[in-house]
Formats: C-alpha cells, structure tokens, sequence
C-alpha cells in the first residue's frame, strides 16, 4: 500500500487519488492508465474544461470526462470533433479510444469526498428517490446502460455556489 509522506503536497488531490489508484490496479490496465494519462495531459494543456469540450464534441460535460477516462466509447463520427478539440490527440490513442472500455469498481474511489458525498446522499435520499420513481414509473428502474449525466453549478438562496447533477437514464 502506497501511503503518503507527511509532506507529500499532492497528497489530498486528484494526482495523489491517481497514484494510488495506479498501484492498487490490476496487470491487464496499465495501458489504459498510459492511455488516460495521456487524455488528461490534452486536456491541461488545451487549457479547456470538460463542459468546454463536451460542447465541441456535442456531448455533456460527465460524458466527455468518462470518454477521456476511457470509461466510455468513442463513437467514430464524433472523433474528428475530438482532434480537433485536443489537436495533439494521436491517431492511435483517437482507435484506443474507440474500443470498448474497462469500467470496474474502485473501492479506493469511496475514500475521495466528493464521490464520498455522491454515496451519502443517495443513502440519505435513495429510498425517498426509489419512491417517487416506483410511484411516478411503476416498477420501473432507472438506467445506468445509458445513462445521461451533466453537472452544473448554480447560486444558492445565500448566494453560495451549489452542485447541480442531472441524471437522465
């Protein structure tokens, strides 16, 4: 288990969450993280957000984060619109991005807070959300297989910033 040191500044952030990630993973992702590494590098030194390049390529911001994750498949009419967001973009890691991802469970995910929260409130409000979705649907369920997800930010009453998650599935 890899622990950081006292004075590792990067502990509590997104590359501390990588590095870890990187050495609890299992031998057959190693090119995926390569992969993902590389997307993450475009998209810094594009300067651009998701939101910015999910509205190039005409998906939502959540999309295109889980296509440059490689949690999502690239569809081929979409990939001339993503080289010509990320231009340094290769042409191999544009075909890598077309086959199917490896999506898995991480459990080191859970230890990071936002995530944290995302489980907190679907415990607090998942068997109210379960009631109005039985009520509104029947039996019906909502879809992951599909799942439409966009993340915006809103001002709240007190004039403080407030996530808004859309989930359509």
């Amino acid at each position: 288990v890899i622990r950081p040191s006292p004075r590792a500044p990067f502990q509590n952030s997104c590359l501390w969450s990588h590095v870890v990630r990187m050495a609890a993973m299992p031998e057959h992702l190693p090119k995926k993280a390569a992969l993902v590494d590389r997307m993450m590098s475009l998209k810094e030194e594009s300067g651009k957000t998701y939101t910015q390049i999910g509205n190039e390529l005409g998906l939502s911001n959540v999309y295109t984060a889980q296509l440059l994750m490689h949690q999502q498949q690239l569809k081929p009419e979409t990939a001339p619109a993503l080289k010509k967001a990320l231009p340094g973009i290769s042409d191999t890691d544009l075909l890598a991005l077309q086959k199917a991802p490896s999506r898995r469970w991480d459990p080191q995910q859970i230890q990071d807070p936002v995530i944290y929260r995302l489980h907190e409130a679907t415990m607090l409000a998942g068997e109210a959300i379960k009631g109005v979705i039985n009520e509104e649907f029947d039996d019906g369920i909502m879809s992951a297989i599909n799942l439409h997800a966009h993340v915006d930010k809103v001002t709240g009453k007190e004039g403080e910033e407030r996530v808004v998650i859309t989930m359509s599935g």
